[in-house]
């Protein structure tokens, strides 16, 4: 059985990716009148975080090979 928690660690991945990608080009071609708190790069932080921890998710509930043969 694959647990859960694998797909989701997969989602955050996906969402960490997509996030990250948009702030960084955020930060390549920045916005003509920059919002308040642009300079926090808050969207690169997130980003990564839920990269992180997709990551996290991803390798901890990853599915496992047993090394026993299955056609006994």
């Amino acid at each position: 059985m694959i647990s859960i928690w694998f797909f989701i660690g997969v989602v955050l991945v996906l969402d960490g990716l997509i996030i990250t990608g948009a702030a960084v080009y955020g930060l390549v071609v920045p916005p003509a009148p920059p919002p308040v708190l642009w300079g926090l790069h808050a969207g690169l932080w997130w980003g990564l975080l839920i990269l992180v921890m997709g990551a996290i998710y991803t390798v901890k509930y990853a599915p496992r090979r047993s090394g026993r043969n299955h056609r006994d």
